[in-house]
């Protein structure tokens, strides 16, 4: 299950929403509490959120299922939902599990073909930002691919448009090589600026010396990390340069990550109020 929406843009500013995706897979997935919107907004402060703008993307989640409001005497906590614990589970296999290096390819690709009324402009747009979410980059007109297997209905089934699909599993055949599919269906060259960019922020002995503790690190950290993994195709390696910048970028998210988590959770368990809060049923 994905959020709806477009996957963000690779120049887009940090959004309020992200850097609170980020926190909750940190510090509330798992753990079977509420956080107090209080103590959240005092987190946010550390990375320049203003309070107006967590109340409003406390309330925006609330509306689209991604939390559920518990009240306790006076206070008001926020909780995971089903679909929020679906979404940050997603995070947490393309960060931990996936990685960004895709060594293990098996020289399978999945091909969606797709014919939608010229009309529906508002269905094709969907459609397509689904597609990118997952992986796939256009081929030529109406053919997107992706390497390795892609769980196509998982991505597209509630855009109710499987009678204007073909999804195939495919391998190249001559005269058709992988390295023209990476080349033509994805812009390899955006793709590593992305990381060499993420790089520049983070490959130092102290990045971004102007937040003002670890938590705020870590949750800059994780939320830049995450929306980069997203927006990665995980092409072949092979067909990638050797010094692919994703190599060295993950090396240095998961040593900062490491760095970072004690002295976070330290720091979190003095400033979160919480209390215990079960997930509502589906």
């Amino acid at each position: 299950m994905i959020p709806h929406g477009d996957p963000p843009s690779p120049d887009a500013q940090v959004r309020p929403q992200s850097l609170m995706l980020s926190f909750l897979g940190v510090h509330v997935l798992g753990r079977g509490v509420a956080v107090f919107s209080g103590s959240v907004i005092d987190v946010f402060a550390r990375v320049g959120v203003s309070e107006e703008a967590v109340r409003s993307t406390l309330t925006r989640m609330v509306k689209r299922d991604l939390l559920a409001r518990h009240r306790a005497g006076r206070r008001m906590y926020f909780g995971l939902t089903t679909r929020s614990v679906a979404v940050l589970r997603d995070g947490e296999h393309r960060v931990w599990r996936s990685g960004a290096v895709n060594d293990d390819w098996d020289g399978t690709w999945t091909m969606v073909g797709f014919s939608v009324p010229e009309s529906w402009r508002s269905q094709r747009h969907d459609l397509r930002s689904r597609l990118v979410w997952g992986g796939f980059g256009p081929l030529q007109n109406g053919l997107w691919v992706a390497p390795g297997v892609v769980d196509v209905p998982g991505l597209v089934d509630d855009l109710d448009l499987n009678a204007y699909l073909k999804v195939f599993t495919a391998r190249t055949a001559k005269p058709t090589e992988a390295d023209q599919i990476v080349h033509t269906a994805f812009d390899v060259p955006a793709i590593a600026d992305r990381y060499a960019t993420f790089l520049r922020r983070w490959d130092h002995t102290h990045p971004v010396p102007d937040a003002p503790d670890d938590l705020a690190r870590q949750l800059l950290l994780h939320t830049e990390w995450l929306q980069l993994v997203r927006q990665d195709p995980r092409l072949p390696a092979e067909h990638l340069p050797p010094d692919w910048p994703a190599i060295r970028a993950e090396q240095v998210f998961r040593t900062l990550a490491r760095a970072y988590q004690e002295p976070a959770r330290a720091i979190a368990e003095s400033v979160l109020d919480t209390v215990p809060a079960e997930i509502p049923p589906p």
